[in-house]
């Protein structure tokens, strides 16, 4: 049981790894920070010391050659201050972004496999906008505030040395601050987490409003969702509104204690004054000196709500950080190129405990072509997906020359296998980025080969700008045909050992469906393995084995015809059947008539 916590725990690190590697090279410069800060508050002892020497020496001396050097030297520390504070605001800037550049790049991988890995669970989740919220705070003047708070002591003990009273007075408003702040924290930490969760659910709304824009404006739903999205928004306005205006409420009592705080001091400062004693000069200092004890503890209130985002944004960015699987370096192994095994395969989406495909067995080989049918709901794309290691295996295993998946990294199972999804989605750039898959030294020649093999050359060089015309966002400039066609170019480049095609043809004219069934033929050919999931029998025609999937369990596999004739004539012979009672009972009812 101990070594088990102990991996855990191990396993713990090694996942927030990232996270600690960002901030750990940047512990020593806060240390940095820190000395400056204690420069710049030591320097703000220069007012209250200068008021106290206006008062208590200049004017009783009436001497204006000290009036001249004080104001000289206070004018020169003041300098000294402002440069100060620029360099503090300026690295605090740059810790924010150097923070942001570490973790910027894993953050990114993560938010784009968030929804591979936590299916629907991951529609409220934004590691990216996360990221942008602990950058923001970091860069903005609330670590400053709370760099300075903990020389508040500081400021309260010259005060104490200056009068007991006065420090007693300036004591009791700073605990009443301190403990208004904790109040603050127990009372709007809830309305902020409630916030964040449906600022995230806002964001989704918006991207999925996006993506289905054109099926939005063909079916009038716009007013629809404007009135699902005010719903949304206006839950969310409030509760932000609540935690605002608990937060703010907050700050405004703590501005009001310390004004009541400064005319106290001065007001005892006076009584003080008039029995002797203190000078007028302490008075006036005693009071600039608490408020300036205080002033970081008001600044940092009315930073909390960005304090508060910004903890509750690396907390689930840490969450988050746990939930995605960091790959070690792994040995390269030789590309597969063979047979790839499927033993007991039992798998479905991630966060799902049921599997939507139970027990598939197969084996496949270099050349093979399998099609895998079956009704809508029978599990085809799930084991498709898992083929391509983009769902998990709940059990059993998936092998390609006798290796697991998982023994490549991510990177080199790129250069063998190919994935045309059924919800395929291309990206903002040129057409020959999305064809070599965003690769920045793909050869020319690899990209316009693998647009033949689709059949889509012709058509890439008639647009104005040919494979560098830039698509857009989901490659709208294009038909839903011309995408798919596209997209297989993108599964074909490299010719990948294994090409999983999901609805292939669902967009395709006669044409593209033609140029498709070349494109099987030729991949298998070149030995490639090509798996294709449909509905039409036009997409399996070049397939030589069928997998039939049936409530997510195996109804058949083996060759084409053999399970052609299995599954697709006794539906037929179902049919007839039906056909036949329901004209034997018409010509029942006409009879009886």
């Amino acid at each position: 049981m101990v070594g088990a916590r102990q991996g855990a725990s191990k396993s713990h690190a090694g996942r927030d790894e990232p996270v600690s590697q960002a901030f750990t090279p940047i512990k020593r410069v806060f240390w940095i920070v820190a000395g400056v800060s204690s420069v710049i508050n030591i320097l703000m002892l220069t007012g209250p010391l200068f008021m106290l020497q206006i008062y208590d020496r200049v004017l009783a001396s009436g001497s204006v050659p000290t009036l001249v050097v004080i104001g000289a030297l206070t004018m020169a520390l003041y300098v000294f201050y402002g440069i100060l504070e620029g360099i503090r605001g300026r690295i605090l800037s740059r810790l924010g972004q150097r923070v942001d550049a570490r973790l910027s790049s894993i953050v990114y991988k993560v938010s784009n496999s968030l929804p591979v890995r936590l299916g629907r669970h991951a529609a409220k989740l934004r590691p990216v906008h996360d990221l942008d919220t602990i950058r923001q705070f970091m860069s903005g003047p609330g670590p400053a505030a709370i760099f300075d708070i903990p020389w508040l002591p500081l400021y309260l003990g010259i005060v104490f040395l200056f009068h007991p009273l006065l420090g007693f007075v300036g004591l009791a408003g700073a605990v009443i601050i301190i403990i208004l702040i904790g109040v603050n924290e127990v009372m709007s930490r809830g309305p902020a987490e409630e916030a964040a969760g449906q600022n995230g659910r806002r964001a989704a709304a918006v991207e999925i409003g996006q993506r289905n824009s054109e099926a939005v404006a063909a079916m009038g739903m716009q007013t629809a969702l404007v009135s699902r999205w005010d719903a949304q928004n206006g839950d969310y306005l409030s509760t932000q509104r609540r935690a605002a205006d608990r937060t703010g409420m907050f700050a405004t009592i703590i501005k009001t204690i310390r004004f009541i705080l400064q005319s106290s001091i001065l007001g005892v400062g006076a009584w003080l004054a008039i029995y002797q004693e203190i000078t007028p000069g302490v008075m006036i200092a005693a009071s600039i000196l608490t408020s300036r004890a205080l002033a970081p503890v008001e600044q940092a209130v009315s930073q909390w709500r960005g304090f508060v985002a910004s903890r509750q944004a690396l907390k689930r960015l840490r969450e988050v950080l746990q939930v995605a699987d960091f790959e070690p370096e792994k040995m390269d192994l030789p590309l597969p190129a063979n047979r790839i095994s499927v033993e007991q395969v039992f798998c479905g989406p991630f966060g799902e405990t049921v599997p939507y495909v139970q027990n598939v067995t197969l084996q496949l080989h270099s050349g093979d072509g399998l099609g895998v049918i079956g009704p809508s709901g029978s599990g085809k794309s799930t084991f498709a997906r898992a083929l391509v290691g983009a769902t998990p295996t709940l059990k059993g295993d998936i092998q390609y020359d006798g290796a697991a998946l998982g023994q490549w990294s991510t990177t080199k199972r790129g250069e063998f296998i190919g994935y045309l999804p059924q919800n395929l989605q291309l990206f903002d750039g040129t057409i020959a980025e999305n064809i070599a898959r965003f690769s920045g030294d793909a050869p020319a020649e690899k990209v316009i080969e693998a647009a033949k093999l689709a059949d889509v050359h012709d058509m890439i060089v008639a647009l104005p700008d040919g494979y560098n015309t830039v698509i857009g966002r989901a490659g709208r400039l294009l038909s839903a045909g011309q995408r798919q066609r596209v997209a297989l170019a993108r599964a074909l480049y490299g010719n990948p050992f294994l090409i999983v095609l999901d609805e292939p043809n669902s967009n395709l004219d006669a044409e593209g469906e033609s140029a498709l069934a070349g494109a099987i033929k030729a991949m298998r050919e070149r030995g490639s393995i090509v798996v294709v999931i449909a509905h039409r029998q036009s997409a399996i025609a070049t397939v030589d084995k069928i997998l039939c999937l049936k409530e997510g369990k195996m109804a058949a596999f083996g060759p084409r015809e053999e399970v052609l004739k299995q599954v697709v004539q006794p539906v037929k012979s179902v049919r007839k059947a039906g056909e036949a009672e329901q004209q034997f009972r018409s010509e029942e009812r006409t009879a009886s008539k």
